[in-house]
């Protein structure tokens, strides 16, 4: 009997395959070690792989794929749904088997080796940033418990850390000061740190096609552009501008009943830090509008007037993603609306 589809559940070191035949008959549900799994699938005939998307997932896609079969990545929570009873690894792989065989499931994209190691240096980037936060965020209230203020933005913490640094101690118990002191350097660091990771970032950037084209968009920079071309991979995967932008969770929530539509906020569901990159790009965007409404095109200039400035980036983001798609997907360059 020959294996049509296996469900593959992904562990550090013992893996769960369950194999099925064309018409559903159990062929094979068993735990294989890491170091025995590709021999195993050297073994089957091309057949149908599924995985839940989940850490190594791409890793593992791009091995067996090299072997020749099929493989398809799915989201976890698509998955569950197909969990019969209990919790275990045998449970877990016959779930995936079954999910793949769906007709209407949805499937990510595998991504390349050079897609995963661009994102690697963008999250790396993003946790320097948060921790720059909390870092400011420690210095001002370290500071204002001894009665010392800074005034709003990174920079006046910035300019604090280094004239502290320098010598210009405010006046505040020695061992308060000492701990500035350690905070102070932290920051001047990550401060550093998070200006090399941008600047391989824009250097990368500058390299894709697809991203100098993305870059022509205004309120899209090179850490935008970047990431969403190594996050994306092939657009043409999305039938349509809405797709992505539904994918990146920028439209609206729908709770539709009894031919009674119901539109709420957005989803927000999908990859976060795009949608956060899109939304902080728009939000630069309509800052630069509101001092010069004659610059901007008619359609931005109407929703910044007409609705709540969030509500208005939020829904400049949703277009910008469908602008991403079309040129994306039809390699077209930027055209600026019609004023």
């Amino acid at each position: 009997m020959t294996v049509k589809t296996v469900g593959l559940d992904l562990a550090k070191d013992v893996f769960q395959v369950h194999g099925i035949s064309e018409n559903g008959r159990v062929i094979f549900n068993k735990a294989i070690k890491r170091a025995k799994l590709l021999a195993f699938f050297e073994t089957l005939p091309p057949c149908t792989v599924g995985m839940e998307a989940c850490g190594s997932s791409h890793h593992w896609g791009r091995q067996l794929r090299k072997l020749g079969h099929d493989v398809k990545l799915m989201p976890a929570g698509y998955v569950k749904p197909y969990v019969k009873r209990g919790k275990n690894d045998a449970v877990d792989a016959e779930a995936i088997c079954e999910a793949v065989r769906r007709p209407t499931m949805r499937f990510v994209e595998i991504k390349t080796e050079e897609q995963q190691a661009i994102l690697s240096l963008h999250r790396t980037r993003d946790l320097a940033v948060r921790q720059r936060t909390q870092l400011a965020n420690m210095l001002r209230s370290l500071l204002r418990e001894f009665g010392h203020i800074l005034p709003i933005g990174i920079e006046a913490v910035t300019a604090f850390a280094k004239r502290h640094l320098a010598g210009d101690h405010p006046d505040m118990p020695e061992i308060a000061n000492g701990m500035l002191g350690i905070q102070c350097y932290q920051f001047i660091g990550l401060n550093e740190r998070i200006e090399g990771y941008s600047k391989m970032i824009e250097q990368h950037a500058l390299l894709s096609a697809d991203a100098r084209r993305l870059m022509r968009m205004p309120g899209i920079g090179p850490i935008t552009a970047s990431a969403i071309v190594a996050t994306i991979g092939d657009a043409k995967q999305f039938r349509t501008g809405r797709d992505l932008a539904a994918w990146l969770g920028l439209t609206p929530l729908n709770k539709s009943s009894g031919g009674k539509e119901r539109l709420g906020k957005i989803t927000k569901q999908g990859d976060r830090y795009i949608r956060k990159l899109l939304v902080v790009g728009m939000t630069s965007r309509a800052v630069m509008a509101k001092r010069a409404p004659e610059k901007v095109d008619l359609w931005t200039a109407k929703i910044i007037a007409d609705k709540p400035f969030r509500l208005a980036t939020t829904a400049m983001a949703n277009k910008a993603a469908r602008g991403i798609w079309a040129m994306l997907t039809k390699k077209q360059e930027y055209r600026q609306p019609a004023f």
